[in-house]
């Protein structure tokens, strides 16, 4: 049990058997009247986001979680396959649980699994990451100096807005949290 004055973000609440990861916090102490925490809550299974008000003090249920790293194996049928790195172990997890991470996820990359009380809950990537662009057009020779973007497809099949130069076969990172173009990778 923590109180509401505990609250940061990243932290996971049980409310009313639901778990609900904080997104963003404020502290909120009027001239007139008692503090409160305002906070915007997302639910971790079905991905809805409240906002929700707590008096100051309040206590709150906390739940357990566990984060390990894992590496991304294969995807078999609606299932995707992770290996724990500490035990070698094999945990295929539903497509519900990793969600919008397979846009960005390869064979072999490393990505944290949450769990609680056993059960697989998320999965969380690195803020970036590198992929390869798989298909795009090609830029018009006049266009290289204007700030204008194409759509491009990477490798993972997921379709992103590039500036013109960027060409097929180039290697790019990308923000897995907005799925925005951030810049070119050389190796």
């Amino acid at each position: 049990m923590a109180t509401s004055n505990d609250l940061k973000n990243g932290l996971v609440l049980n409310i009313e058997g639901q778990l609900w990861t904080v997104v963003e916090f404020q502290h909120v102490k009027p001239g007139k009247g008692a503090a409160f925490v305002r906070s915007k809550l997302k639910n971790i299974l079905t991905g809805k986001v409240v906002d929700k008000t707590f008096n100051a003090g309040v206590k709150v249920e906390t739940a357990n979680v566990d984060k390990r790293e894992m590496q991304y194996l294969y995807q078999d049928g609606d299932a995707y396959v992770f290996m724990d790195l500490e035990n070698y172990e094999q945990v295929s997890l539903p497509a519900v649980v990793v969600g919008d991470a397979t846009d960005y996820m390869l064979e072999n990359q490393n990505a944290i699994v949450a769990m609680n009380e056993g059960n697989p809950i998320y999965v969380e990537l690195p803020a970036s990451v590198v992929l390869q662009i798989t298909y795009s057009e090609p830029g018009l020779q006049g266009d290289r100096s204007s700030g204008g973007t194409k759509p491009a497809t990477l490798e993972t099949g997921l379709q992103i807005q590039v500036p013109l130069f960027v060409e097929q076969g180039t290697r790019v990172k990308v923000d897995t949290r907005t799925g925005d173009y951030l810049g070119r990778v050389t190796d």
